[in-house]
């Protein structure tokens, strides 16, 4: 019983176990609060790091298309022999848009040096409502003296270019014009009529070609020859002796296709899915088709705003970027982001350039090799910077639903690397 007289009575146990609670309650709240409170701050700082390491980037896209006289040219003999014998016709095809002109020229083969060919810049082939000029242009070619040699002994001269006074050469020639609304092709058929005329006469293989336009004018508005000034070799060439040679080596190399760029529209955003647009699929109304007609970006800029996965959408330029210019935006990008970017092809009907390949939005350098031109299947193509429905000539295609694609081989046009660079610093 003694070993029991120093316990405390049953009320001071429970008094002791109570305190002993209510300490253990408020040590378990306050490592609640603790943890709380390093977990928030942890969040916070995990937070701050990822702004810290967010960078600034520049993106730049340059228009580097070297600009060439000529959209298309090529030349024309007669069947069977070169020469177009009196009676015989031949035909050449070519595209053209509103403001464009064809320039041909052919030696009128019983002179010392007389060739036909229209006044510059060519054969009209819009008239000044924008119409298509059809049927009978005899009345736009002419015949011209050389200027190299005497027209009656054949001895060396040097005078300047001038009309063959005194002779008809629609009663000689005569010019046919059909033309294709959806393709804006032209089809020309050249004849012989001078059989039976006072100056009947062959006519040698021949040149043409169409200038390219850049959305203001003729890059060349005075095709092979300049009316009152001394001759050139290729021209001469062709006025002495038939010979195409020269001018097709000119022309050839002074024939390409060249075009404007939009401006350039560039998403930065997370996940796998380029939010631009979908390779094989059709486009999807979301803007695409206007950036590839027309070149605004303000509709896809807006829709793609509203893509949870995308961080931020930046436009660079405001205005069509010109052979030789470029534009360039900057944005923003954490670790893990994606970027991607369109711009239209500015002389055709419906195509962008866009990168292919998945592209870190960190990544520093040269993208050009990544980029790819694309039809977004929306428009009927055209030749490019000579199809008259392309926003070029103040056109708009003619609809069409296919699955969006890369640009083939049906038309001539430079690589990728020729017509754009894209880079980021």
């Amino acid at each position: 019983m003694s070993g029991f007289a120093n316990l405390p009575d049953s009320s001071c146990v429970t008094k002791i176990l109570f305190m002993k609670k209510n300490l253990f309650k408020t040590a378990s709240l306050a490592a609640g609060i603790l943890s709380t409170f390093i977990l928030t701050s942890c969040d916070d700082n995990d937070h701050m790091m990822m702004e810290n390491t967010s960078v600034q980037r520049t993106i730049t896209f340059e228009n580097v298309v070297t600009p060439k006289d000529f959209v298309e040219s090529g030349s024309f003999q007669g069947t069977g022999s070169p020469v177009i014998l009196p009676g015989q016709s031949v035909s050449i095809t070519f595209s053209a848009g509103k403001t464009q002109a064809l320039m041909l020229a052919t030696m009128y083969g019983a002179s010392k040096d007389w060739f036909f060919a229209s006044k510059q810049p060519g054969i009209k082939l819009f008239d000044d409502n924008g119409n298509a000029v059809t049927g009978d242009v005899s009345s736009q070619v002419l015949l011209w003296d050389n200027g190299t040699k005497n027209d009656m002994s054949g001895q060396v001269e040097s005078k300047p270019i001038a009309q063959v006074p005194n002779v008809n050469a629609s009663q000689l020639m005569k010019l046919n014009l059909t033309y294709n609304d959806v393709s804006s092709e032209f089809t020309l058929t050249i004849s012989n009529n001078s059989g039976g005329t006072a100056n009947e006469t062959p006519f040698s293989p021949g040149v043409w070609a169409v200038s390219n336009y850049n959305g203001s004018q003729l890059l060349n508005n005075a095709p092979f020859f300049t009316a009152n000034a001394l001759s050139n070799p290729e021209i001469t060439d062709i006025a002495q002796m038939g010979n195409i040679s020269k001018m097709m080596m000119k022309l050839n190399a002074n024939t390409g296709i060249m075009t404007g760029l939009s401006p350039a529209l560039v998403v930065v955003y997370t996940g796998d899915k380029n939010p631009v647009y979908e390779l094989g699929q059709t486009d999807a109304g979301k803007g695409l088709k206007e950036i590839s007609q027309s070149g605004n970006v303000s509709k896809l800029q807006t829709s793609l705003k509203t893509l949870p996965n995308v961080k931020g959408v930046y436009v660079a330029g405001s205005a069509p970027v010109t052979p030789g210019n470029k534009v360039m935006t900057q944005f923003t990008a954490a670790p893990g982001d994606k970027i991607a970017y369109v711009t239209m092809f500015g002389f055709s009907n419906d195509w962008f350039y866009a990168n292919e390949q998945s592209i870190d939005a960190n990544a520093k350098g040269d993208l050009t090799s990544k980029t790819t031109l694309f039809d977004s299947g929306t428009g009927v193509d055209q030749y490019p910077g000579a199809g008259n429905r392309q926003a070029l000539f103040g056109g708009t295609p003619q609809s069409e639903s296919k699955p969006i694609a890369k640009v083939g081989s049906i038309f001539p046009v430079p690589a990728v690397q020729n017509v754009i660079k894209v880079t980021i610093n």
